[in-house]
């Protein structure tokens, strides 16, 4: 019988050099998109996926994190005698999402390794993993997609997106036998390969669906690309004993810890907000003006 996917590890130890100096003193997943931190929203993602604990992975300089989903009395105490009930519940929201427990990286050492430090939380359950810093914003979230996978096939999942092949050597590429609409039994993957060895353009994005068996694999996994100890290398050696799926994940994916992608999650989620979204596309509109691209009068 197939097992129900209740937890998820958020691997989030990386230091974000590519938003340096912002995120010097500062985690990359606290940065505000619009009016809540990246990392909120992939919590609040996994929450809508049925994830009912979730195991954050951190280091150091990453407090901000726990403090935000920790409970903040003085805070609700000003909130509630300056009668702010609406922002006071919301608040509080925070808090219960999901139960979440914490446990560190010590070293940096690759993104398998960040997923073996949280191998004593899940025992021999079906996990989620989810990277903190990756938006997915769709019909249904991404996990979920994920999940409904998982539970016909019985087996690991990993979404996929399919990327410009100049852009193949950011991401890990699966390839292997279509057996559906979006479905991939994974015959190879292949961590950060050039245009001319990329097997195909299907990136290996930050949604995936894993089962225990991969941390014997992660325990005895040596060092890949950059010296680490790569998740997508243990996948692939996984894949040669048991089927593994690639599925390709309706919605658009926004890296934020990219700055571009970061600046793009912001339009987007802008525009989006129910407050802000008429007033912020006038704005727009108003620094192109005439350019029928951007919709400017």
């Amino acid at each position: 019988m197939t097992r129900s996917v209740n937890k998820a590890i958020f691997p989030l130890a990386g230091h974000g050099t590519r938003f340096l100096p912002m995120t010097k003193a500062s985690p990359k997943e606290m940065l505000p998109l619009v009016d809540k931190p990246v990392v909120q929203y992939v919590v609040e993602e996994a929450v809508a996926s049925g994830i009912q604990e979730i195991i954050m992975i951190t280091g150091r300089g990453k407090r901000a994190i726990e403090d935000h989903f920790d409970i903040s009395y003085e805070l609700e105490d000003v909130l509630e005698k300056k009668g702010k009930y609406e922002l006071l519940e919301e608040i509080r929201k925070i808090s219960y999402l999901a139960e979440i427990v914490y446990t560190r990286q010590k070293e940096s050492l690759g993104l398998g390794h960040a997923v073996l430090c949280g191998r004593q939380f899940i025992g021999d359950e079906p996990f989620a993993v989810a990277l903190g810093d990756e938006i997915i914003d769709g019909p249904e979230a991404a996990l979920a997609q994920l999940v409904g996978v998982y539970l016909r096939l019985n087996g690991p999942v990993i979404g996929v997106q399919r990327v410009p092949p100049e852009e193949v050597s950011h991401y890990g590429i699966a390839a292997g036998k279509e057996i559906g609409e979006g479905l991939i039994e994974i015959e190879t993957l292949v961590e950060k390969p050039t245009p001319e060895e990329a097997p195909s353009n299907l990136a290996v994005i930050g949604r995936y669906i894993l089962t225990p068996d991969i941390f014997s694999i992660l325990e005895q996994q040596k060092p890949g690309v950059g010296g680490e100890i790569q998740l997508t290398d243990a996948l692939r050696t996984l894949a040669g004993q048991r089927p593994v799926y690639a599925y390709e994940i309706r919605g658009a994916r926004y890296d934020t810890g990219d700055k571009l992608g970061f600046l793009k999650a912001t339009v987007q989620f802008g525009l989006k907000n129910p407050e802000l979204g008429e007033s912020f596309r006038k704005f727009l509109r108003s620094l192109f003006p005439g350019d029928p691209e951007t919709g400017g009068r």
